[in-house]
C-alpha cells in the first residue's frame, strides 16, 4: 500500500482513484496547444475551467518538450511561468504543479505558489534539482528520458525497454531519498513519448504493472501524443481525443495512478467508468 498524501488540503489516496492533471502549455511552440494560452489571462481562464472540469492538479509549463523543441533561457521560462504560478494561487487551494528541468525555476515557482515539481529529465538535466525539491519540501515526479527533447528521437534502441526504465527509475528514486526527499513525495513517470517509438509506447502501457514494485504512485503521459496520431492517421494533435482516451483507459487498466491530459471534461468521464471497472475491491 503506497502512502497517501495530503497536497494543500487535497488528499491523494493513492490506488482508489485516478487523479488527473490536466496541461497548461504556457509556450508559443508546444506540439499540440502550443501559443494558445501564453497570455496570462487565457492561462487563468483555461486553468479555471480544467479545475471546474475535474482536474485535480494544474501542471504548467514554460518549456516545450516537444521533438526537436529549442531551448529557451532560464529568463524566459521564469517570464512564462511565475506570473502564471501567482495568477493561480490567487484564485484558490488548487494543486498547482510545475513541469520544469530548472532548479531555479523549481524553487521561483514554489515561492509563488506551486506544489509540485514535475522534472522530464528525472532531476538528471540538473544536479540541484533533488537537493533544492528536498529542500522545499514538495513532491516531484520522476520521469524516464534518454538524451533531450533534441535528440531523444535517435534514442530509440533498448535491450530491455521495461528493465531499463524500472532500473533508471529506481536509481533516481534512490538518488531523491538520498537528496532528502521522503518517499512518498516521489512519483514516476515511464515517459510515453520520449525517446519511445509507437511499439514502445504500446509496450508500455501494456506492461506498466511491472513499474508497480517501485512502490510509489505512478503518472502516465498519452494526452495527443504522436503513437495515437500514427496509429489513426490523425496529423493534427486536437483530434486525437478518443484514442487518447483509449490509451488513458489501458493506463488505468494497468494500475496508473495519474493521467496528464490535455483534454479534461471527456477524461473525467473516462477515468470514472474505468475506475468503476477496475478499481472495485
Amino acid at each position: 500500500m503506497i502512502k497517501p498524501i495530503t497536497i494543500r488540503g487535497h488528499s491523494f489516496d493513492w490506488g482508489s482513484r485516478t487523479y488527473l492533471m490536466g496541461i497548461l502549455n504556457v509556450t508559443p511552440d508546444s506540439f499540440s496547444d502550443g501559443g494558445a494560452f501564453d497570455s496570462l489571462d487565457a492561462a487563468l481562464v483555461r486553468a479555471g475551467d480544467m479545475v471546474r472540469a475535474g482536474a485535480d492538479i494544474i501542471d504548467v509549463g514554460g518549456v516545450s518538450t516537444r521533438p526537436g523543441a529549442e531551448v529557451v533561457s532560464l529568463e524566459t521560462e521564469l517570464e512564462r511561468v511565475l506570473p502564471v504560478v501567482a495568477g493561480l494561487r490567487q484564485l484558490g487551494d488548487m494543486v498547482i504543479s510545475v513541469d520544469t528541468t530548472r532548479a531555479a525555476v523549481a524553487e521561483a515557482a514554489v515561492g509563488c505558489g506551486a506544489d509540485i515539481i514535475n522534472d522530464i529529465s528525472g532531476g538528471i538535466y540538473d544536479p540541484d534539482m533533488l537537493s533544492v525539491v528536498a529542500d522545499l519540501g514538495v513532491p516531484v515526479v520522476l520521469m524516464h528520458l534518454r538524451g533531450t527533447p533534441q535528440t531523444m528521437q535517435t534514442l530509440t534502441d533498448y535491450g530491455d525497454l521495461m528493465g531499463e526504465i524500472k532500473g533508471f527509475l529506481a536509481e533516481r528514486l534512490a538518488a531523491g531519498m538520498a537528496a532528502g526527499i521522503p518517499a512518498e513525495y516521489m512519483i514516476v513517470d515511464p515517459g510515453i513519448g520520449f525517446a519511445k517509438t509507437l511499439e514502445q509506447n504500446l509496450q508500455i502501457l501494456r506492461e506498466l504493472p511491472l513499474l508497480k514494485d517501485l512502490d510509489c504512485p505512478l503518472l502516465v503521459g498519452p494526452s495527443r501524443k504522436s503513437f495515437i496520431g500514427k496509429i489513426l492517421d490523425k496529423p493534427h494533435p486536437q483530434g486525437r481525443v478518443w484514442g487518447t482516451a483509449a490509451a488513458c483507459v489501458a493506463a488505468i487498466a494497468h494500475s496508473a495512478d495519474i493521467l496528464r491530459i490535455h483534454d479534461v471534461p471527456p477524461m473525467v468521464d473516462v477515468a470514472r467508468v474505468a475506475d468503476a471497472i477496475y478499481r472495485q475491491a
